[in-house]
């Protein structure tokens, strides 16, 4: 088979119409700014572990819609301690960050490092933690995609997992469009107080999704 003939194949059958619909699907649910987003800016703007903390998010995602199309999705509704249990860890680890970002933002903006130079392994080991804990203790991350995106590929039957493949390729394509897309402001982060309005609106978001991820699980 040509690569022409596979192309109309693939169009003309049920295969591209569902994995436009997973990617479609996954997109909508990770484009809306939240602690992994805003994190994933920052470390992008800084131009510090990129790569590792691209390929953290888009990795993850792609085992948690895995195992959604799986079917772990039942699972998890059966044992809504485990998501208490994220939640509060995930909430008090949000405001903690949240509470740094703030103190970032605080200071005069000659303590601000604007420089985006001198990547060390301590910065890339704390940006892969951080970033490791900013995905797998929000709950939300579990109920987007395990339960979520899980029950609508199942929908699809027997083309669930090309649907799951779309979401995954959604991913993978937001999360380094963000990271590196980042970069390009690092001109704009070269001024003065650029770092402290960036820290001040990460602050906030981590701050505000904190207290309702608290919020929900008390």
């Amino acid at each position: 088979m040509t690569a022409a003939s596979l192309a109309s194949y693939l169009v003309n059958s049920a295969i591209a119409p569902t994995a436009l619909a997973g990617f479609g699907t996954g997109l909508s649910l990770i484009v809306a700014i939240g602690a992994q987003n805003a994190f994933v800016l920052r470390q992008g703007a800084r131009g510090q572990a990129v790569l590792a903390v691209v390929a953290i998010c888009a990795l993850s995602d792609a085992v948690l819609i895995a195992l959604g199309v799986a079917g772990l999705g039942a699972l998890v509704t059966a044992w809504p301690p485990a998501l208490t249990a994220i939640g509060l860890a995930g909430g008090a680890f949000l405001l903690c960050y949240g509470a740094l970002a703030a103190r970032r933002a605080l200071r005069p903006a000659g303590e601000q490092a604007l420089s985006t130079e001198g990547t060390t392994a301590g910065s890339v080991r704390t940006a892969v933690l951080t970033c490791l804990a900013m995905t797998w203790l929000n709950p939300h991350v579990y109920l987007d995609t395990v339960l979520l995106l899980g029950s609508v590929a199942a929908e699809r039957g027997s083309l669930r997992w090309v649907f799951g493949a779309g979401a995954m390729l959604a991913s993978l394509v937001w999360f380094t469009a963000l990271g590196y897309g980042a970069r390009r402001l690092g001109a704009v982060l070269t001024r003065p107080g650029a770092w402290r309005i960036l820290d001040g609106l990460v602050a906030a978001t981590m701050l505000t999704l904190g207290g309702m991820l608290l919020a929900r699980t008390f």
